[in-house]
């Protein structure tokens, strides 16, 4: 029985360390975020990532819209309201912030509240796009008042949640020896609008397995698109021994699965196979079902007009425990809004569980990985294991996670409370 740090390492995750000898490592062990980034786009290797990032490209070139279900937006889904957010202590942090910048980069810091660059955030280990300032390019001051404009906004757990995934990075980081690569401050962060308790501004902080959007105007709070992600989800060793993320999001979700009837099961599982060869996959990567990346989740970096047609069983079946199910599943998956908003977004989505979808692909054994989605008017969340990108695994496990939320219907960045003269 399993019953340490240790020894859930060892049976998980340590099992694939990688070669460090190999050229992959020995170079990047001499790069910093700009050259390896750099090596990248001169290189174009591994190619399977250089081509995604050329359809990331295109989509980013697309005005934004919003994810749906069939291409049409649903208008007046998301009223203007109070949530209850301490939106003066969220300013605070945010203009002691400013007072310990220079012009140059408050500037850098800065853009405006319609800036196309709120979009640019993306999750693997190299910096497309060095907007913003680089939390480890700065003084340590300067990363942790960053820090604090976070922690002032997200809930107590939600910031304990982007912490560890921060830290996680930094510790993939020292297994790989490539610290200038993945540290716990190889993170981008952006301002959007001027700080305010009334009009609407936000924030942005993207770097790998770690990107959050935020838009705030007054009481009111949008935390999306997310991407949380990790591996490991399990620190071992270490400065930050006993880390873990991300593994109540997948305990719910097999619980669920278990849970259902087989007719209910059999309609929610999508695909056996985690890599069905029956899964679109043309080599045209905007559109594909399956990439090498992505793998089975759909709402990504750069998708954000994505069309995500409703799959599986509808929640308005389930039982009463399964729904609330659901609902636990929703409280982590939203886990880094503030209490009070985090609420009256559970309950948002409980009004929709006439029309709420959940589906599920792979099989559903105590020990398999697997992937779901929850997705209806007003929420998407997806869970996916992951094969290793750092570690050798080749095949999805589940020490390798992410996790995605979206607000379709125009949800995201807030953007069905904005004003026209403020959308992206």
């Amino acid at each position: 029985m399993v019953t340490t740090l240790r020894e859930k390492a060892e049976a998980g995750f340590r099992q694939h360390l990688p070669d460090l000898s190999s050229p992959r490592f020995t170079t990047a062990k001499q790069q910093d975020a700009y050259s390896y980034a750099d090596a990248f786009n001169t290189k174009q290797n591994p190619p399977w990532l250089y081509s995604l990032t050329k359809a990331w490209q295109k989509l980013y070139e697309e005005p934004y819209k919003g994810v749906t279900s069939d291409g049409n937006i649903i208008p007046n889904l998301y009223p203007i309201q109070d949530e209850g957010v301490p939106i003066d202590n969220i300013v605070k942090a945010v203009k002691n912030l400013f007072d310990q910048l220079d012009p140059e980069q408050k500037a850098k810091l800065s853009y405006p509240i319609n800036a196309t660059e709120w979009r640019a955030w993306s999750n693997p280990e190299m910096l497309l796009r060095p907007f913003g300032l680089r939390l480890e390019e700065v003084k340590e001051t300067i990363a942790k008042s960053m820090l604090s404009v976070i922690e002032a906004t997200l809930s107590r757990e939600g910031f304990k949640k982007a912490l560890g995934a921060m830290r996680i990075n930094h510790f993939l980081g020292e297994i790989c020896e490539i610290p200038k690569i993945m540290n716990k401050y190889s993170y981008n962060f952006l301002v959007f609008g001027n700080p305010s308790s009334v009009e609407p501004w936000g924030w942005s902080l993207y770097g790998h397995h770690l990107c959050l959007n935020v838009f705030l105007k007054g009481t009111q709070i949008v935390i999306s698109p997310t991407f949380t992600g990790a591996e490991p989800n399990i620190i071992d060793s270490g400065e930050f021994a006993g880390t873990t993320i991300l593994e109540p999001e997948g305990d719910l979700g097999l619980k669920l699965m278990q849970s259902l009837p087989d007719s209910a099961k059999a309609k929610a599982q999508i695909f056996k196979l985690l890599h069905d060869p029956s899964m679109l996959q043309t080599g045209d990567l905007t559109v594909d079902r399956w990439n090498k990346d992505d793998q089975r989740h759909l709402c990504g970096a750069f998708r954000d007009n994505r069309i995500v047609p409703y799959e599986g069983v509808k929640v308005s079946e389930f039982t009463q425990q399964q729904q609330q199910l659901v609902l636990d599943i929703a409280e982590q998956f939203l886990l880094y809004l503030p209490e009070s908003a985090r609420e009256i977004r559970k309950a948002q989505i409980q009004d929709h569980f006439h029309e709420t979808f959940f589906s599920w692909i792979g099989e559903y054994g105590d020990d398999d990985p697997f992937y779901y989605r929850i997705q209806s008017p007003v929420i998407i969340f997806e869970f996916d294991h992951h094969s290793g990108v750092f570690l050798t695994n080749k095949e999805p496990a589940k020490f390798h996670t992410h996790t995605i939320v979206r607000t379709p219907n125009a949800g995201d960045y807030g953007c069905a409370l904005r004003r026209p003269m403020e959308m992206l």
